[in-house]
């Protein structure tokens, strides 16, 4: 420890900064046959309260597929005493990252820790493989005076290459032991905003490849890159007699080619067990799914991986005539796909069947478990897709579903009672993206864990006081039904009482509604994973002896280019014992998910005014004070 670090009394980055890592160093040792790992150190200073609450409890985030050991952690006070960080203080959990992926972390309890410490800790970060692509990241969640990554590559017959994004001109110089040395100083924090872009987008980042001979241009790669696929697929998607019977039978008196393809795709779905997805997988059976060489292997043991599934509907619609072949296409939870970035680790993660009906290339994943006919994973949606092929560079958009495809349909009738406690029973069913990102979160959770979630999503929604009385959760792991809950529930203050008014909201979900955006000002440009529809039909009793003042009902919103649409109507019924609330929003329409920064004012206002009209309050009077 530099008695400069624990002196140090401002941040040198950004003069407002909570926390500031002085520096953040990393060794890559890729050398080794067994393994690759990082080797990292940090040591962190504590400027404020809010630093010194934030860091009290720290998230150290890894993948899936990456161990974590050798983890040593200190804090030093002010005062030069030093703190250890023990096992009891370390625990492993998953935390939820935006779009809804799970990853694990180590959540760090730094002891005793107090404005003006000095945090550091050291991991080495674990892979299985070895002369992997790596990303390396140069921006973090604080400041950083100094970031810099030591990188030992492998000693093959394959050369190192990086490409570098939002890292300006940062260059790998040799350095001695064998290792690249690459720095970078005066890096801001990266600091997440409500709906962005991908982070691999916005945040400073180096990606480490090796290859044995760099095309002349991009292009030139990606023509040898499909010549080379169409080779591979051409054979992974051949139908032997089996497949070619099974296609038939499935397909039965289906005429259009849309049909057929539903036929064929809701077979490969329902009909075989997807080893990637099923919540039960016997050892034999991914012993079977591992020995798989071809799609009749899967047609014959009922069972395979995701990418088996894929093939095999590949092969199906091979033996029907189509045109059927494996596409390849970017993540864009991730980043976009980069044509001049010519790598297909990178660029090119995901894969689908491309099947071609007219002139027309459509996009087919059963192996998605969750997702249904007639669409992709939203993950790959509006993504580029290579689509292989021995002379032609084919590459297709893959169409983005529009907004009625994905929709939040919320339903419920209740009763509210003088003292403004609501009762009833509801339902919410999510279909389409909506459907996939909530069945994907309760995949593999156990009961407790999902009536856990359901009641976090009705306390965000409705009120953090409700009182969930019984519930059921429906269609977690079928494709072609919406994810759905049914509850009653019990609201205490839902409506405020005033003498002898009460005020209440005939949208009962969006009782605790916020506005989306708060922030005066934005860096990054706003992005939506996916258009979405949400329906809300509710009915309310109200309480004898009330009367309601006004049913008026907020305006309709529908912005210029109608990218936006809300609709709202209220209606009450003759003897004015009950009120049935109506409400149609979309967004996303025309495909439009992403706005410049420099349209987040407009953006922020749409949606101050959308929320504005979901939290419309309605008033009873007291029909006693009336006749007075």
């Amino acid at each position: 420890m530099m008695p400069a670090d624990l002196q140090s009394s401002t941040p040198l980055v950004e003069p407002n900064a909570d926390a500031e890592a002085i520096f953040w160093e990393v060794r890559v040792d890729d050398s080794q046959a067994e393994e690759l790992s990082l080797r990292h150190y940090v040591r962190i200073k504590i400027f404020t309260d809010r630093g010194r609450d934030d860091f009290s409890r720290h998230d150290v985030s890894f993948t899936k597929g990456t161990r974590i050991k050798d983890f040593e952690a200190r804090v030093t006070k002010p005062d030069g005493s030093v703190s250890l960080v023990g096992d009891k203080d370390v625990l492993e959990r998953d935390i939820v990252k935006a779009g809804g992926f799970k990853v694990r972390a180590k959540t760090i309890a730094f002891p005793g820790l107090e404005v003006g410490s000095v945090v550091e800790y050291r991991y080495r970060e674990v892979f299985s493989d070895t002369a992997a692509n790596m990303r390396l990241f140069f921006q973090r969640e604080v400041p950083i005076r100094e970031v810099t990554y030591y990188v030992k590559p492998f000693a093959g017959d394959r050369s190192m290459g990086y490409f570098r994004f939002n890292v300006g001109d940062l260059k790998f110089e040799k350095d001695k032991g064998g290792f690249h040395k690459a720095v970078m100083r005066n890096v801001p924090a990266f600091k997440e905003e409500p709906y962005m872009l991908p982070d691999d987008e916005v945040k400073s980042w180096v990606y480490i490849y090796y290859t044995a001979q760099m095309p002349k241009t991009p292009d030139d790669y990606w023509k040898q890159t499909s010549e080379t696929l169409y080779g591979v697929q051409k054979d992974s998607l051949k139908a032997n007699d089996e497949v070619k019977k099974a296609a038939l039978a499935a397909i039965g008196d289906a005429a259009t080619d849309d049909e057929k393809l539903k036929r064929l795709y809701t077979y490969a779905q329902t009909q075989i067990k997807n080893t990637s997805y099923a919540d039960t997988v016997s050892e034999e059976e991914r012993k079977q799914a591992a020995k798989n060489k071809s799609a009749g292997d899967t047609l014959k043991y009922k069972l395979g991986t995701a990418s088996d599934v894929d093939q095999l509907f590949g092969a199906m619609a091979r033996a029907a005539g189509f045109d059927a072949r494996v596409a390849f296409s970017g993540n864009r939870s991730e980043m976009f796909f980069k044509r001049d970035v010519p790598n297909f680790g990178l660029m090119l993660g995901s894969s689908s069947i491309a099947v071609k009906t007219g002139d027309q290339w459509r996009f087919f994943s059963p192996a998605g478990h969750f997702t249904p006919y007639g669409m992709m994973s939203w993950i790959e949606e509006a993504e580029v897709a290579l689509i292989p092929d021995p002379k032609e560079l084919i590459f297709q958009r893959i169409p983005l579903s529009d907004a009625p495809k994905s929709v939040e349909k919320r339903s419920g009738s209740f009763k509210l009672d003088v003292d403004g406690t609501l009762t009833g029973s509801g339902r919410v069913e999510f279909s389409g993206h909506q459907s996939y990102v909530h069945k994907m979160l309760n995949r593999g959770e156990s009961k407790a864990e999902r009536e856990e979630r359901l009641k976090n999503y009705l306390r965000s929604a409705m009120s953090g006081s409700v009182e969930v009385e019984s519930f059921t959760i429906e269609n977690t792991d079928v494709s072609d039904k919406p994810f759905t809950y049914t509850f009653t529930v019990k609201v205490p203050g839902f409506a405020q009482r005033t003498g002898r008014r009460l005020f209440f909201q005939p949208n009962v979900f969006e009782k605790n509604a916020q506005p989306r955006f708060t922030a005066n000002t934005r860096k990054y440009d706003v992005y939506f994973s996916y258009p979405f529809t949400e329906n809300d039909e509710i009915r309310i009793e109200l309480p004898a002896g009330f009367k309601l003042e006004s049913a008026d009902a907020p305006q309709d919103l529908i912005d210029g280019q109608k990218i936006g649409s809300h609709k709202t109507h209220i209606g009450v019924a003759k003897d004015g014992s009950y009120v049935v609330y109506k409400r149609d929003f979309s967004f996303g329409n025309g495909g439009y998910v992403r706005f410049p920064a420099s349209s987040y004012t407009a953006v922020k206002a749409l949606f101050e005014a959308f929320n504005k009209a979901d939290t419309h309050q309605l008033t009873l009077r007291s029909e006693a004070a009336t006749q007075e």
